[in-house]
């Protein structure tokens, strides 16, 4: 038994870690396992595959995710910054490598093979930017000689361009918002502001001129009479069929047609098979990571663990949005995982790598809150 007199690496981790942020991310990690149960089979069968190829998939996948989310929680602040500098970098080199020798699908090169494994390297460059962006703001917060923003400004472009290379305008977009809200909390001039909106709206909108599927998503979206909306009408019907309580396990007929059933729909076959009320359950456990994520933030004295935190709990969340957005019609169809939830295993171990440090960022060791009538360093 663990004892809070024990000074042992293992009675620190467990007295210190947040046991409860913990717990909910391992649980949603168990329930990606319960989705993949009921919405891949019918796509496995589809594409020729063993029926539970893609459980089999999820299970392995979640051997590195669980043991990493563990492990990257003991980490100490220093090898924090660390760990997301070194990924950072590794991950922006497999980016471009994909550009030149990954394989081409659905017209993207989004992917490397390494040995009999399929890596999406932008999935691990999402947290480790993250990491990377608040540790230049926070540097330039201690030392105003410091040219932080600029950095943190230089490495958003670079990643930007290769995600816009690949092409994956879904990605760009999250990490967009994501950055900028980071600058938001971080404190930037109004006219640094317009800029960044008006450079975003006008990176749409030369999205929407010069790249097809761009345009056909959009206007799809804002006329669905123009264009096969298949996938979104199919789900938004699993819904309706669902209701209150759903089918039950195995009862919907969304992932019988479906093509991505299991990754980008698979909250339409949580709706149609478990209903109305599992929705509701799983956004109130999406909820409850990013506010208490955003709690710990708000109280964080360490202006890197601040932003970093924010940050973080921010890319979560709007992934998770954008992915319901969608299965919702509530947004433009585009390809992105539900968070633990939608089978991929680059999604399942960057986020991961993203959650365990979150978690090792807010462990009670860097004192837990700011020093009292104090201006707190990154919210004020």
């Amino acid at each position: 038994m663990l004892g809070r007199s024990d000074r042992g690496l293992l009675a620190q981790w467990w007295f210190t870690v947040d046991r409860g942020l913990m717990f909910a991310l391992l649980l949603l990690m168990a329930l990606g396992v319960l989705v993949s149960m009921a919405a891949s089979p019918p796509v496995a069968e589809r594409i020729g595959a063993d029926t539970f190829h893609f459980i089999k998939g999820q299970l392995f996948y979640l051997g590195f995710a669980v043991p990493g989310l563990v492990a990257l929680s003991f980490l100490p602040l220093r090898l924090v910054r660390r760990a997301g500098l070194v990924v950072f970098f590794v991950a922006l080199a497999l980016m471009l490598a994909a550009l030149f020798f990954g394989p081409e699908i659905k017209g993207a090169h989004r992917w490397i093979d390494i040995g009999p494994i399929t890596l999406q390297p932008s999935e691990l460059a999402k947290p480790a930017f993250v990491i990377v962006v608040a540790w230049f703001l926070a540097e330039h917060v201690r030392r105003p000689e410091m040219p932080g923003q600029v950095v943190a400004f230089l490495l958003a472009a670079v990643f930007v361009s290769l995600l816009v290379l690949q092409p994956d305008f879904g990605q760009t977009a999250l990490v967009m918002l994501t950055f900028g809200s980071m600058l938001l909390i971080y404190g930037i001039s109004w006219f640094t502001v317009i800029g960044l909106a008006s450079l975003a709206g006008a990176g749409l909108f030369l999205a929407y001129e010069f790249v097809p599927h761009v345009r056909s998503r959009i206007d799809r979206f804002m006329s669905p009479d123009k264009g096969d909306t298949f996938q979104v009408d199919t789900a938004m019907q699993a819904f309706s069929n669902g209701g209150l309580m759903g089918t039950g396990p195995g009862g919907g007929e969304a992932k019988l047609v479906l093509p991505d059933a299991h990754t980008d729909f698979s909250f339409a076959v949580v709706g149609e098979e478990f209903g109305l009320i599992a929705c509701l359950l799983l956004l109130a456990l999406f909820a409850f990571v990013v506010l208490k994520i955003m709690a710990r933030a708000k109280h964080e004295p360490d202006p890197f663990a601040a932003l970093a935190l924010s940050g973080l709990a921010l890319m979560f969340g709007l992934q998770a949005i954008i992915n319901m957005g969608v299965n919702t019609a509530l947004l433009p169809a585009k390809g992105m995982t539900l968070p633990f939830i939608s089978y991929g295993g680059s999604s399942l171990v960057g986020m991961a790598f993203g959650m365990g440090l979150v978690l090792a960022l807010a462990r009670k060791r860097y004192g837990a809150t700011a020093p009292a009538r104090q201006p707190h360093p990154v919210y004020g």
